[in-house]
Parts: C-alpha cells; sequence; structure tokens
C-alpha cells in the first residue's frame, strides 16, 4: 500500500533539496499529484498475479498461445525513472488456457512495481508456469530506459531486450524460433 503521505513529505524534500520553493504557486499541488501518480505506477505491488490466471477455459489441442506486442510501462528500480516497450508471451497450453486479456492483466501486475527488466521477464514466465502450469512458457521483452535516453549515456531510441524460457522451450531451438517468426508477423 503507498503512504500518500511519505510520498508527499518525500517530494517537497527533493522539490527543497533541488533548491524550489514548495510555496510557489505551480508547486503547490505537486506532492499531492506526485503521491496519486505513485498509488497508480507502483499498484502492482498489492496485486497477486494468481487472480488474473485462475479463470481458465478447456482446451483439446496444445498449440502455441501467443500475445505479442503488449505495450507496458513499468519504473526502474535503480533511478526511478521509467521503461517501456512491447511485451511477447507465448505458451504451450496443458489442456487450459486462459482469456487473451488475463495475459496482459498479468503483465500489468508486474510492471507496475518498481522493476528490472530482467526481473519482470522472469516474474511474467514463472507466474504462468507456477499458477497456470502449461508445458512452457517464452516471454521477450523490448524496452526504451529513460535512465538510458534523458540522462547517464543519453542514447535515446536504444533497446534492451530480454528473454526467459521455461519448461518445454528450454533448449527447444525450434519452438524459439517459432515464436521469432510469430513476433515478426
Amino acid at each position: 500500500m503507498v503512504d500518500q503521505e511519505k510520498v508527499k513529505e518525500g517530494v517537497r524534500l527533493i522539490l527543497e533539496g533541488i533548491g524550489e520553493d514548495v510555496n510557489r504557486e505551480g508547486l503547490l499541488e505537486t506532492p499531492d499529484r506526485i503521491a496519486r501518480m505513485y498509488r497508480e505506477l507502483a499498484g502492482g505491488m498489492d496485486e497477486d498475479p494468481a487472480v488474473h490466471l485462475e479463470k481458465r477455459f478447456h482446451v483439446d489441442n496444445n498449440d502455441m498461445v501467443m500475445e505479442k506486442d503488449i505495450t507496458f510501462y513499468s519504473m526502474c528500480e535503480h533511478h526511478m525513472l521509467p521503461f517501456f516497450g512491447k511485451v511477447h508471451v507465448a505458451y504451450i497450453p496443458d489442456g487450459e488456457v486462459v482469456g487473451l486479456s488475463k495475459i496482459a492483466r498479468t503483465v500489468e501486475v508486474f510492471a507496475r512495481r518498481l522493476q528490472l527488466q530482467e526481473q519482470l521477464t522472469a516474474q511474467i514466465a514463472d507466474a504462468f508456469m507456477e499458477i497456470l502450469k502449461p508445458q512452457g512458457v517464452m516471454v521477450m521483452i523490448e524496452a526504451e530506459h529513460l535512465c538510458m535516453t534523458m540522462r547517464g549515456i543519453k542514447k535515446p531510441g536504444a533497446q534492451t531486450v530480454t528473454k526467459v524460457t521455461r519448461g518445454i522451450f528450454d533448449g527447444n531451438e525450434k519452438l524459439q524460433n517459432t515464436f521469432y517468426q510469430m513476433v515478426k508477423l
């Protein structure tokens, strides 16, 4: 749960720390706005991904299911700056599938936390394996990090790509290549 008052006080301290006048008209409501923003951006901290993966449907085949180009926004835990991009999730069912929106909702649970992209990729894959129990899952994330774009090295457009395989996808070059081909479609 986000402690709104602590966030407000922290924002006031930052504003003072950078030399701003916290009583200036344009900044009077900023601490409250930022506190509400963090309640939204960090809302995944209190959310259980299992809620989204519990509702399942039985299927007669176990063909690959992919949801690609799931837009996400997250916050880098090192600099508290946004990183954003696309998530691609594929899994091989073991007799059950979830609704397509549930895949995107699972991504959101983990994205709405202070994160590392590498950790985010693994958390999504692990949630699928632990909760849905498919034969395997593969997750790939392509993202731009504002901590590389607007500060530090300042390389706009640089993409960080992470990939995690679990279950039947591990070491299966044919399945992985099918995944990559589907992402390109």
